[in-house]
């Protein structure tokens, strides 16, 4: 019989919610911990270790998944990862196609099969503290990181991820061009740049598609730097990332329209790579994994490939 942790949010999902989502799931040993405000999962996933699960289920939002995951990836023979994804974000789950379903997530998770996801780790100078982080989908600074600062929570609450679509104009008005220090793998250069963006994955909130190529288990990162100082470079840099890579898709019969490999825009750095340091002039906000992280003047991004095996 399967031994499951459950690690759950009760402001995202109610117990008893949970419960009956797994008694329709294979049979299974299930223990319970709760995150809180204090605790959002890392200190909770070495409580939960205690009971030696299989499989530690993580039900809540991408803050959640990335905290668990953190703490797994620092852990020795750690059992498998699982999600059952809560909230607006779910920004994992939705990379690697896991239901958004109650019922349908609670059966994957524990009779998945498991498959290797690396994480990034980014150090972040801020206020000259160093923090350093896990991330599992994204880091960065520019139109991202304003989108989630701009989203108006309660419309979120009542709108879900087209909440981040209506944020978009304000976000691209507060992004503007800087010089940026830009290391890749050891190869430097400075540009003028709204958004950097560091990821594991390629979609964010609202199924916006930044990254195309990005993929979870290549033991790379991709490194997205947009330019566009000029009225219709801005433009280019909304359509391609709402309506190519983001609305289009929901159109019928638009799987095979959509441009599957294109960068952002023209105007643009892409590039893969397993270390990148960016260096800003002034601290900009910064986001990881879909939530802010404050004001940051200077980050460094690394892979640790095949960090946690998650249940898909």
């Amino acid at each position: 019989m399967t031994t499951a942790a459950v690690i759950f949010n009760p402001t995202k999902v109610r117990r008893e919610s949970l419960e009956k989502a797994f008694a329709s799931a294979e049979e299974a040993t299930l223990h319970w911990f709760e995150t809180s405000a204090d605790d959002p999962g890392q200190g909770i996933a070495q409580e939960a270790l205690g009971v030696k699960p299989d499989v530690v289920i993580v039900a809540g939002g991408a803050g959640a998944v990335r905290a668990v995951a953190e703490a797994l990836a620092q852990t020795e023979d750690a059992p498998h990862l699982a999600i059952v994804p809560q909230g607006t974000g779910n920004l994992l789950a939705r990379n690697l196609g896991i239901p958004l379903g109650l019922t349908a997530a609670a059966k994957r998770a524990l009779g998945g099969r498991a498959t290797p996801v690396d994480l990034g780790w980014v150090e972040v100078t801020t206020e000259g503290e160093v923090q350093r982080h896990a991330f599992a989908v994204l880091v960065g600074f520019g139109i991202d990181a304003n989108m989630i600062a701009e989203t108006d929570d309660d419309l979120k609450a009542k709108a879900g991820w087209l909440a981040y679509v209506e944020s978009l104009g304000r976000a691209v008005s507060k992004s503007d061009v800087l010089e940026v220090d830009v290391t890749l793998d050891g190869d430097g250069f400075t540009t003028g740049a709204h958004t950097v963006l560091v990821g594991n994955c390629g979609s964010v909130q609202g199924g916006l598609t930044l990254m195309p190529d990005a993929v979870a288990d290549d033991g790379k990162l991709d490194v997205l730097v947009l330019g566009a100082d000029d009225l219709s470079g801005w433009f280019s840099t909304v359509k391609t990332m709402v309506w190519d890579h983001g609305l289009r898709k929901l159109l019928p019969g638009s799987a095979d329209t959509v441009p599957a490999t294109d960068p952002v825009t023209a105007d643009a750095h892409y590039r893969q790579t397993e270390h990148v340091h960016v260096s800003l002039p002034e601290p900009r906000p910064f986001q990881i994994d879909g939530e802010e992280a404050g004001h940051v003047s200077e980050f460094t991004a690394t892979v640790q490939p095949a960090a946690v095996h998650v249940r898909i």
